[in-house]
C-alpha cells in the first residue's frame, strides 16, 4: 500500500509552511501528498489566515484553504500526487485517525494568539502524543535542508525505530547522520580519594557510548555516521543539539494518564524548545 505523507491544514502561515515541508518529504519517497483540514481548527488555535489563501479570514471556507495549499505544494513539486480531505471534525482527533493510513504526519508549530516561538500549540502536542505514525513538527525559522539529522538515543532498551527512522531521512537527504546519548554523573559518586575521583562518571561516559554502538549498529554503513556522548539532561542535551541541525528524532513511548496517551518529559520539551523540526517517532515495547 502506498501510503501517504499526511499534512495538518489550516490556512496559516505555519501550516502552508507545513505544507512546503511535507511536499518535499512525499518527494523524496515517491509517496502521495494528502492535504487534511478539521473545520473545527480555529476552535482550538485561532483563525490567522496566510495572505496566500486570498481572503479574509470571515470569507475563507475549507474549500480555499485546500486550494492555496494545493498551489503550494505544486509550488516545486508540480508531479506530486495529491489528495485533499476537509473534515467535519476537531483536528487532533481527525489527524490522528487519518495516521492510521499515512506514512508520516507533518505539522506547523502554532500556538494559540500566535505565540509559536514560546509555545507548541495544543493540536501540533495532542497529535504528537497519540498518532499512529512518525510526526515532524517544524520548530525554528526557514529550514535548510541539506544539514544533519540527529537522534537522541535513549537507554540501553531503547526501541530501534527512532534510529531507523532518523537514517533513513538522513539517507535520504544525502546527510550526515548524529546520535548524541545525555548521561548523567551519579549524585553520590566517590570523590574523595584523588584516584577515584571521576571514576564513576567515567564509567556512566562509557556506558553511554556504548549504548550509541549499539544503537548503530543496524545502520547502513555508507550512511555518514557520527557519535557524541554529552554530560545532562537529555532534553537540554537535545535542544542544543538542534542548533544548526536539519531534523531532531526522539523516540517515544507514550505513558497513559488521565486524559489520555502522553509524551514523556524529554520529547514534550525538545517539541516546546528545539531550535529545528522535531521528528516524533513511536516506539513499540
Amino acid at each position: 500500500m502506498d501510503l501517504p505523507v499526511l499534512v495538518g491544514v489550516d490556512g496559516s502561515e505555519e501550516s502552508l509552511r507545513a505544507v512546503d515541508w511535507a511536499a518535499g518529504e512525499a518527494a523524496l519517497r515517491g509517496a502521495p501528498l494528502r492535504l487534511v483540514y478539521a473545520s473545527l481548527w480555529e476552535r482550538y488555535e485561532g483563525s490567522l489566515i496566510a495572505q496566500d489563501v486570498g481572503k479574509p479570514a470571515e470569507e475563507v471556507m475549507g474549500e480555499d484553504i485546500m486550494n492555496a495549499a494545493g498551489r503550494r505544494a505544486r509550488r516545486h513539486h508540480p508531479g506530486l500526487r495529491l489528495t485533499t480531505s476537509v473534515l467535519a471534525d476537531e483536528p487532533s482527533f481527525g489527524l490522528v485517525n487519518e495516521s492510521s493510513t499515512a506514512r508520516l504526519v507533518v505539522l506547523g508549530c502554532r500556538g494559540r494568539n500566535a505565540v509559536a516561538e514560546l509555545l507548541l500549540g495544543s493540536v501540533s502536542l495532542s497529535v504528537a502524543a497519540r498518532a499512529h505514525c512518525p510526526v515532524i513538527v517544524l520548530r525554528g525559522g526557514p529550514e535548510d535542508r541539506p544539514a544533519r539529522v540527529v537522534v537522541g538515543v535513549a537507554g540501553k532498551a531503547a526501541g530501534p525505530a527512532a534510529v531507523r527512522f532518523a537514517a533513513e531521512e538522513a539517507a535520504l537527504r544525502g546527510v550526515p547522520l548524529e546520535a548524541v546519548r545525555a548521561w548523567r554523573r551519579p549524585a553520590h559518586g566517590t570523590t574523595g580519594h584523588p584516584l577515584l575521583a571521576g571514576g564513576p562518571a567515567h564509567a556512566e561516559e562509557q556506558e553511554a557510548a556504548e549504548t550509541l554502538e549499539e544503537a548503530l549498529r543496524d545502520v547502513p554503513e555508507g550512511l555518514e555516521q557520527h557519535r557524541r556522548t554529552a554530560e545532562g539532561h537529555a532534553r537540554d542535551v537535545l535542544v542544543a543539539a538542534s542548533r544548526g541541525a536539519g531534523l531532531l528524532v526522539v523516540g517515544a513511548r507514550r505513558r497513559t494518564g488521565r486524559f489520555g496517551p502522553r509524551l514523556g518529559r524529554v520529547a514534550h520539551g525538545v517539541l516546546h524548545h528545539a531550535a529545528c523540526p522535531v521528528a516524533v517517532v513511536p516506539e513499540t515495547d
